[in-house]
């Protein structure tokens, strides 16, 4: 089912979900046109079925399901309603330049590399946007609301041994039980795997949010037993290297330029959601039941 929409941006796509938190990752200075532009939608038949109206724009079940396939290639997950929104909105901005860019004939020369379009309309884009004013205030502020991207985070180096044969959860706790009493791997025929300085958003990544808090909670040098997404494993804490709070003034080079682009990034922004409405936008509902299915269920 397809639902043609305004022309504006704020109103593209569904009202619920106008009112988001992006994902940190979508907010990343040039992510929009460079990286998601280049990797995830560099798909030519996109545009073919379009030619017949190049003033209108569909973002089909085909679209969603190419992201959502990379998506849980990168992240070992599907995306939610916001991230797939965000994914979607990379798309549509990467797709209006393109249009853009076939309309100044910046094709010319190689018009079957899409990334080459975009990037050759961008660069109009760019050519018009002008660095904002700054003082040291600003960047402060910018940098105590980023000290995330700065700050040292804390470290945990582990160990997992691995149990040859049942991994259930007593055969686990059995086999730490026999560890923790002095019984080396070798004895109990296990292998030792041992990750070193790993933060939690990467312990968080490998295992899952549980098994990270759990970790980071134990007593070093001690075995447990930890459920992790791919069932119970044996691991022990060997050490904890603490945070390290960034310092504005050993950083202020990268921070002014983690400003600037963030900054331009967002006018480049701006200046393709202005071209974009010139565009009429449809939005087709991969998730839409077919009206017979619908008619059945409402007379149940």
């Amino acid at each position: 089912m397809s639902t043609v929409l305004p022309a504006s941006l704020s109103d593209r796509l569904k009202p619920s979900l106008r009112r988001v938190t992006w994902p940190a990752w979508t907010r990343e200075p040039l992510l929009h046109f460079v990286v998601l532009g280049a990797v995830l939608f560099a798909v030519d038949h996109f545009i073919a079925g379009r030619a017949d109206d190049p003033r209108t724009i569909v973002v089909d079940a085909g679209v969603d399901a190419q992201a959502i396939q990379v998506f849980k290639t990168a992240r070992g997950r599907e995306p939610n309603k916001e991230e797939l929104y965000a994914l979607r909105r990379v798309w549509l901005d990467n797709e209006v330049l393109y249009r853009e860019g076939l309309a100044l004939q910046v094709d010319r020369g190689d018009p079957a590399i899409r990334e080459r379009v975009i990037f050759k309309a961008l660069s109009v884009v760019d050519a018009n946007l002008k660095a904002p004013p700054f003082d040291e205030k600003v960047l402060r502020e910018w940098f105590e609301g980023n000290r995330a991207k700065y700050d040292e985070p804390a470290r945990y180096t582990f160990e997992e041994a691995v149990l040859a044969g049942e991994s259930s959860e007593s055969a686990v706790r059995a086999f730490v039980a026999m560890l923790n009493r002095g019984k080396s791997g070798g004895e109990v025929n296990a292998g030792l795997r041992v990750y070193k300085g790993r933060p939690h958003a990467n312990v968080v990544q490998g295992y899952g949010e549980e098994f990270a808090k759990a970790l980071e909670e134990s007593q070093p040098g001690t075995w447990n037993a930890y459920p992790t997404r791919d069932g119970w494993r044996a691991m022990q804490l060997d050490s904890v290297t603490p945070a390290k709070p960034a310092v504005f003034d050993e950083l202020r080079g990268v921070v002014l330029q983690d400003w600037l682009d963030a900054k331009m990034a967002e006018q480049r922004t701006a200046a393709v959601r202005v071209l974009a409405k010139k565009y009429t936008v449809k939005v087709e509902d991969s998730t839409a039941k077919p009206a017979a299915a619908a008619k059945e269920e409402d007379n149940d």
